[in-house]
């Protein structure tokens, strides 16, 4: 499974420049799809065939002009503790701060392997006061340009070699793997073990080879699946729990190692930004989704019409993706538990829906002609033939257009309401794809 890298450094040292230039995202700034507010964040790099992740852990910083030491400190805690590597970014033109040298002590301290980056050499003169941070003690610097790129393909170069490439896990790919996820509190201890009962021997551990999945296989009531739990291995260092970036750290592995993430919420406190930022995590590496509002034996009123009103404020705080599974439980009273299990088989199954091409043209190319794209600039957009692309894991269409550059957005999630109509794919996110006929 991936690698996890994150950026640290006190503010303004050009951390989300870097960021943007390792995701090679500019979109960054430009999504204006609801839930990407923290999800700048995170993202996947690509180099010489190998992916690791990158987190920017200056986005949490709350107001970022009178930071408190205390916050980057708490983050670079987090940091150490879940990442593989750190880039710590440091800047050329403003020297060493008392704030470098404070990050440093912590750095210096920890087992994480780090990388000292000298960033905003924009010219190749000041790249002689680097020499300043040899103070740190972490090393030769990496003198880059994060805003012109120069630099960045050796940066890179020494960031693959420090990864370790981890063996794969010995576990079948065939079975499905699902997460419980949440913020902390919702209950996510809770759930697994009302899952996996007191009968523990029953239950087979792999350790993960990453220091924090620990795979659990469960075969019980005719499920046969892994339990991914990362909540349960590293003994809760001094952070504090509330820390909103904290739970979404502890997410993203989880999120990456399964095939399904069942989301816990609680009933008491509906649904908040920080689920949304790991909502918005699943959505980002394409994973099935169930959603399960917990401690619903603490709410006075449990009626249909309450449980109605309760659905349809989480599907509009998830829109446009609104198609998925919601579970109202007790994981205290195991109250519909297996339910959750159940949902969460059926996803995984949906994401194997394989629609034949003759019958999905049959299908949706009258519905095209009786609602084509809309007109741009006086050309018609036709639409003649799609299908299913066999390969990737989450259902892809392809759609072959004469024009495809200006099929927007709005008529994307109109095919894509379509064929949910159609055909079964609940609780698991569709790609669509526009292609040149």
């Amino acid at each position: 499974m991936g690698n996890l890298v994150a950026i640290v450094g006190r503010p303004n040292v050009g951390k989300s420049t870097l960021f943007n230039r390792l995701t090679q995202t500019r979109q960054a700034i430009v999504d204006d799809e609801a839930g990407t507010t923290r999800d700048r964040q995170y993202g996947q790099c690509d180099w010489c065939g190998r992916q690791f992740s990158v987190v920017d852990t200056g986005g949490w910083v709350v107001n970022s002009d009178d930071v408190f030491e205390e916050e980057i400190r708490k983050q670079v805690q987090v940091a150490i503790e879940e990442a593989d590597l750190i880039l710590f970014l440091v800047d050329i033109r403003n020297g060493l701060t008392d704030l470098d040298e404070a990050v440093a002590d912590i750095l210096r301290r920890s087992k994480t392997p780090v990388i000292l980056v000298a960033n905003k050499m924009d010219s190749y003169d000041l790249q002689y006061g680097a020499a300043e941070f040899y103070r740190l003690g972490l090393g030769d610097p990496v003198c880059m340009s994060a805003a012109n790129g120069s630099g960045s393909g050796e940066l890179l170069d020494l960031v693959i070699s420090k990864l370790v490439v981890k063996p794969d896990e010995e576990v079948e790919t065939e079975i499905p793997r699902f997460a419980v996820i949440g913020r902390p509190n919702v209950g996510k201890s809770s759930i697994v073990n009302a899952f996996i009962g007191e009968e523990r021997h029953i239950v087979t551990d792999i350790a993960g080879t990453t220091r924090d999945s620990i795979y659990t296989r469960y075969t019980k009531f005719g499920f046969d699946f892994y339990l991914v739990d990362t909540a349960g291995i590293r003994k809760k260092n001094k952070v504090e729990e509330d820390l909103e970036f904290y739970s979404v750290m502890r997410s993203i592995r989880s999120i990456e190692n399964s095939d399904v993430c069942i989301l816990m919420l609680d009933a008491t406190r509906g649904i908040e930004s920080q689920d949304m930022n790991i909502v918005s995590l699943v959505l980002k590496n394409q994973k099935g989704l169930v959603v399960v509002v917990n401690k619903w034996d603490l709410i006075e009123d449990r009626s249909a019409k309450v449980m109605q009103n309760y659905e349809d404020a989480i599907r509009s705080r998830l829109a446009p993706f609104t198609d998925f599974p919601i579970i109202f439980t007790s994981a205290i009273n195991k109250q519909r538990i297996m339910k959750v299990l159940e949902q969460a088989k059926e996803v995984y199954m949906h994401r194997m829906n394989r629609v034949s091409t003759g019958k999905f043209n049959a299908e949706m190319l009258p519905l095209i002609e009786s609602y084509p794209p809309p007109s741009i600039k006086g050309k018609y957009i036709k639409i003649k033939y799609c299908m299913q692309l066999q390969g990737p894991i989450v259902p892809s269409f392809v759609f072959f257009a004469n024009l495809p550059q200006y099929v927007k957005e709005p008529y994307k999630r109109f095919l894509e309401n379509k064929i949910r109509e159609k055909w079964n794919f609940s609780g698991t996110p569709i790609n669509i794809f526009i292609r040149q006929k």
